[in-house]
């Protein structure tokens, strides 16, 4: 699958230090890990209806910092995400209006690449369709059944599911740190089928779901026809464009449960190499005036919305970079507002004749990224330059230049 245009990052003087982010299984921040002088980030993509709402935009936004850091710490970075193009959600959202449910996966993923390269986020290496990913993912699967870790439930209608053992493969532990009471409600709530009558273990996974009529299917001898469940996708798909093992497994702080511990057992049981991830690291939710947004209650923001309205993208991308990515917090319009007026600012003092010496100010932004994307402290930095320079304090001429390529390269905006 195409992605989107990248957007030019601009050289600066110097490197940064390699960055290092949250892990939500030790609750450490420390260095990212590269494997194999690479690091190796999976985010996990859209499912694509509904897009682009805040929620997604900060949590591609975080790993777009997470992504210019690297590469600014001089480390090269294999980036890939998934696109969701065939699931329930997806199914059910076109059923619901009356289109082909490929019809909509095309152009809400055309509407989510707008979005990103509006939001100058750099572009993966690798993005992939679960559609066309599908023959990596059946042999995933089979891969599985030949480890003899699965097994097979058959509903009334003669379908064949087939699971993931976790008790055979030594369960959850390693990969979440939540009890099984959270993990059960939270696999109720997120895609999970845990009351299932006939599941080994309430929290086994559907690694292949038997073809139902009017569903999508797609053939595989040993499983029979159907399509896969929704944590294998990414599994097949980091294991194939990143190996075995990998630096970040990253994405929205829902998905803490059951979306990457099941990624990640999955992998392990498939290649015997533990573990999947050297970091598992979340955005936390993003909410509008004090309530979670979600695509179930649509009280959503979305960047389209905001930017047929005329809204710079800078400026949406400003208001991200205001709160720390671990940090739950609300859309208003009074942060759009402080975003807008934010944008206004540096945009005045970068195209002053002169200001004073932005060295330090390049290497404040460095280490506010570096100590797990302190995107607010990095933001002050910039501030604090641009009200001196509008001070009239300084004679430095290429200051202004130096700052303009630093929040460009490395907070990503254009100014």
């Amino acid at each position: 699958m195409k992605s989107w245009s990248p957007p030019f990052v601009p050289t600066l003087p110097g490197t940064g230090r390699a960055p290092e982010v949250h892990d939500v299984l030790d609750d450490t921040v420390r260095p990212v890990t590269p494997v194999d002088g690479r690091v190796s980030l999976y985010v996990c993509g859209v499912t694509p209806y509904d897009t682009t709402h805040m929620g997604h935009a900060a949590t591609y936004v975080t790993f777009d910092l997470l992504h210019r850091a690297a590469l600014d710490a001089g480390l090269p970075v294999d980036y890939v995400q998934n696109v969701t193009d065939v699931d329930d959600p997806l199914l059910e959202r076109a059923a619901r209006d009356g289109i082909d449910w490929r019809d909509l996966a095309v152009d809400q993923t055309a509407l989510f690449h707008e979005d990103m390269t509006a939001l100058r986020v750099i572009p993966p290496k690798a993005y992939v369709g679960v559609v066309e990913a599908m023959p990596t993912i059946v042999a995933v699967v089979e891969r599985l059944v030949d480890a003899g870790v699965t097994y097979g439930l058959t509903d009334d209608s003669g379908a064949t599911d087939s699971y993931l053992d976790l008790e055979a493969v030594g369960g959850t532990e390693g990969v979440s740190v939540l009890d099984e009471a959270t993990m059960l409600e939270y696999s109720a709530e997120r895609g999970g089928d845990p009351d299932r009558p006939g599941k080994r273990g309430r929290l086994d996974p559907m690694l292949w779901r038997g073809h139902r009529d009017g569903e999508p299917s797609w053939e595989s001898e040993r499983l029979g026809p159907g399509r896969p469940g929704w944590h294998i996708e990414c599994t097949a798909i980091a294991m194939e464009h990143l190996g075995d093992t990998i630096s970040v497994q990253g994405g929205g702080s829902d998905l803490v449960f059951p979306h990457h511990p099941m990624t990640a057992v999955q992998a392990v049981a498939a290649t015997g190499r533990s573990p999947f991830a050297a970091h598992t690291t979340h955005q936390a939710m993003v909410g509008l005036d004090g309530e979670k947004m979600s695509k179930s209650k649509g009280n959503l923001v979305r960047v389209s919305d905001l930017r047929r309205e005329g809204v710079d993208p800078a400026a949406i991308r400003l208001v991200l970079l205001a709160h720390h990515y671990r940090t739950e917090w609300s859309w208003t319009d009074d942060a759009l507002t402080e975003g807008r007026e934010r944008l206004a600012r540096w945009r005045a003092a970068t195209a002053l004749p002169a200001g004073p010496d932005a060295a330090e100010t390049l290497a404040a932004v460095r280490a506010a990224l570096a100590a797990d994307l302190g995107t607010p402290a990095a933001l002050a930095a910039v501030d604090a330059w641009c009200a001196a320079a509008e001070a009239g304090e300084g004679s430095d001429a290429v200051a202004p230049g130096l700052v303009r390529d630093t929040v460009d390269a490395l907070l990503g905006v254009a100014l």
